[in-house]
């Protein structure tokens, strides 16, 4: 029998049952899911949640042959142009170790336990690649530098520069509020979303922003290269003199933070930046913008708190002197709308009754109605296992939007998706004004 100490205070309780692990409802929650796929193999609630553990390249191939190829499988023939012209232009390191990297990148994407993770990695790869090699690309390629154009349309929007007023009145207090989210938490957030991803939101969730994030900033990057302006701390130390290729880049007020620590982090970073004028748009705007819209859409809720971190980050790049305020709305604008792309046509739903991945039994596609069809195809390569990738709306497999309650899986329709032989092809012989979705996802 207990005391009555262990009665009123149940986390004092010493009993074996009670060791062992925190009396947090969170936590034994994850635990018990843990646990229980540990046990069986398998996820408590459905397929959806499960991961691929295949070290075998025969089912990548299987995968490949059961494909139904689509225009969406268009963007991998992009992506790797754009990685050879990457390539070809990066002179370090040298082609040993280039060819390593391409090497292990193939390898990765053959193996099916690391391809359903560097598959949708890819564009953010292509991304990192294409920043990098900005260095090495020669400046008779390049277009001309723009100076005036972007303090114009500040003036003609806003009357005034905002970013010099917003720096006028330096303090260092101000310095750390600014730096934190523009030097420490823009690098580290795009991490923490993924894990929130990972374990909150729908299964296939993650690979969908990891591909929306990488693209938004391979197309900012390009916009970058082909409209080069010069950002506020050009304005302040050059004035409107024409910029040329061979000026190094600069921390502006990130210059302070370093002083104040006592370190040379951002001043040797930012002034051996690969892409020096790359101002418009903001990719710290984009990402914040982005990252704030996928988190809303797990946690509508919060999603003020989330909104807010932008307009932090608004402030700070302003008050740092590295964007104009145009180049911020421009940032949010590609992030909005590469978001709006993502969650129309890709992105699962929100069952405000999950709480986990690992609650969901079905999916539903797409923002729009159940009169509204969105083909659900097999552009992650993984037919094979019946595995679905939301970039792949467009095929022929003709699955709407819309989707009922989970059906038993002693039904039919279960059998059918559960064999590992059938692909969604099979999907023709059911009803397609509103399916239920069982896809076997291992993300």
């Amino acid at each position: 029998m207990k005391s009555s100490s262990t009665k009123l205070f149940p986390m004092l309780d010493t009993s074996p049952k009670g060791l062992g692990w925190p009396s947090v409802s969170g936590f034994n929650r994850i635990r018990r899911k843990f646990g229980s796929r540990m046990r069986s193999g398998q996820s408590p609630a459905s397929n959806l949640a499960k991961l691929q553990t295949s070290f075998d390249p025969n089912d990548t191939i299987r995968s490949l042959r059961a494909h139904t190829w689509s225009i969406y499988d268009g963007q991998y023939l992009i992506l790797m142009i754009l990685g050879i012209f990457c390539l070809s232009v990066i002179e370090e390191p040298g082609a040993l170790v280039k060819t390593s990297i391409a090497t292990l990148l193939m390898l990765s994407l053959l193996l099916p336990i690391t391809r359903q993770f560097f598959l949708p990695f890819l564009p953010i790869a292509s991304w990192l690649v294409l920043f990098y090699s900005c260095s090495f690309i020669p400046a008779e390629w390049r277009p001309h530098i723009w100076v005036r154009v972007l303090p114009a349309l500040e003036n003609i929007i806003y009357g005034a520069n905002l970013s010099n007023i917003l720096s006028a009145h330096k303090h260092p207090i101000l310095d750390v509020l600014a730096w934190l989210p523009y030097g420490i938490f823009h690098f580290a957030f795009p991490f923490v979303c993924a894990g929130v991803m990972f374990l909150f939101a729908a299964p296939g969730t993650l690979r969908v922003y990891a591909r929306t994030f990488g693209y938004m900033n391979l197309i900012g990057v390009i916009i970058q290269l082909c409209f080069p302006c010069a950002p506020p701390w050009y304005e302040a130390k050059f004035g409107m003199a024409p910029a040329n290729y061979s000026m190094g880049g600069s921390p502006a007020g990130l210059a302070r933070i370093d002083a104040l620590f006592g370190w040379n982090l951002y001043s040797s970073t930012f002034t051996a930046s690969p892409l020096v004028f790359g101002a418009m748009p903001s990719l710290h705007s984009g990402c914040a913008t982005l990252e704030a819209l996928f988190l809303a859409h797990v946690f509508p809720k919060a999603r003020w708190v989330f909104y807010s971190y932008v307009m932090w980050i608004w402030w700070a790049t302003l008050y740092l002197q590295h964007h104009y305020a145009v180049d911020l709305i421009a940032g949010s604008l590609l992030a909005g709308l590469s978001f709006y792309v993502a969650k129309t046509k890709f992105l699962a739903r929100l069952q405000p009754d999950k709480e986990f991945r690992w609650d969901y039994d079905y999916l539903e596609i797409g923002s729009g109605s159940s009169s509204e069809r969105f083909d659900y195809g097999l552009y992650d390569l993984d037919s094979y296992h019946s595995e679905d990738d939301e970039w792949t709306v467009g095929s022929s497999s003709g699955i709407s939007s819309g989707c009922r309650s989970p059906v038993s899986p002693s039904d039919d329709i279960q059998s059918v998706w559960s064999s590992a032989s059938e692909t969604l092809a099979a999907t023709s012989e059911v009803d397609s004004s509103e399916v239920y979705i069982p896809v076997d996802d291992r993300r």
